[in-house]
């Protein structure tokens, strides 16, 4: 099932910020039947993640596959690199050029490109989700299921301060993605998940803490495989999250929205959080009957969409 990206090269775009791109590559992996022959699920990664969904080095391996929940033989795959992820070469160093409003048009000139005219379901998680998000606000009718799990519709003043305080590290640190990543954990984990994981206890070879270890190890282990400038393009799409950025009120946005949306919080996330996510389905069961609510319940915070599979399972069983 391994495959590489195939490429694509876009013309002539211009981000909202109005920086004029003559051409920009993007690229994308499917996974199961091919295109144009069973439904197609979009996947959109998280922030150090790519388009290697499924196969040796996939990042959702226990959520997509053969008998999985998202079934490859009964739904055709489809996952975009965010342009200057890095994962397909791809390098863009002027990451204020783009918001992730942006990253949605891009993502829908691909799935034109590919002469898709309707999704099964646009599902992601993070930042993924948040571009979800931005997709079906911009094309409401491009998808049967909306499905953003940890995520929201807009960034908000919490998650904006912590993606600056990243962008701070990552500008100005002697080891900036190692340090930016170690910050990171700590908003993507939470105490108790760190509690029960480490239990305060240490490591006699290197004489520090288990947790400083570990978070040690994740910094050094993303320095090998990801890239500056990635991080911080990644990083600035997660902070301009908002689908009414220059635009009408949500209301108006999201009632348009003709999918079935399924948003799924997590009960622990600290970046974003459950009492958005249910401001956000209660806000929207006003005027839209297709929507649910439903909640990952675990002490693993925002990662726990990586983690607690046997939920996200039940939860997204009816879907699939």
């Amino acid at each position: 099932m391994e495959n590489k990206p195939t490429p694509i090269t876009l013309q002539n775009f211009t981000t909202e910020s109005g920086a004029f791109y003559a051409t920009l590559n993007l690229s994308f992996q499917v996974f199961g039947p091919a295109l144009h022959t069973a439904p197609i699920v979009l996947v959109n990664h998280a922030l150090t993640g790519n388009s290697q969904v499924v196969g040796e080095n996939g990042w959702w391996n226990d959520l997509i596959g053969e008998n999985k929940t998202i079934d490859t033989t009964k739904y055709t795959i489809l996952a975009f690199n965010v342009p200057g992820n890095g994962f397909d070469a791809t390098i863009i160093e002027n990451y204020l050029d783009f918001n992730a409003r942006d990253v949605a048009r891009i993502f829908i000139e691909g799935i034109h490109f590919l002469k898709i005219k309707q999704l099964y379901a646009i599902i992601g998680g993070s930042v993924g989700g948040g571009i979800a998000w931005e997709i079906a606000a911009l094309e409401p009718k491009i998808t049967q299921h909306l499905i953003p799990i940890a995520t929201d519709w807009k960034s908000t003043d919490w998650l904006i301060a912590n993606c600056f305080l990243q962008e701070q590290i990552l500008n100005n640190s002697s080891k900036p993605i190692e340090d930016a990543r170690i910050h990171a954990m700590l908003c993507y984990r939470t105490p108790e998940s760190f509690k029960s994981k480490f239990g305060r206890t240490t490591n006699a070879e290197l004489a520090i803490f288990n947790i400083e270890s570990w978070l040690c190890h994740h910094g050094e282990k993303l320095q090998k495989r990801f890239q500056l400038s990635s991080y911080k393009m990644m990083n600035q799409l997660l902070k301009t999250i908002d689908i009414t950025r220059n635009s009408d009120s949500f209301e108006a946005i999201a009632s348009k929205i003709e999918a079935d949306i399924h948003i799924i919080g997590i009960d622990s996330d600290l970046f974003f959080t459950v009492s958005e996510n249910r401001a956000t389905y209660q806000e929207l069961k006003k005027y839209k009957n297709n929507i649910t609510y439903q909640e990952i319940v675990s002490i693993h915070g925002h990662d726990a969409f990586l983690i607690e599979y046997k939920q996200l399972d039940n939860l997204l069983a009816s879907i699939f």
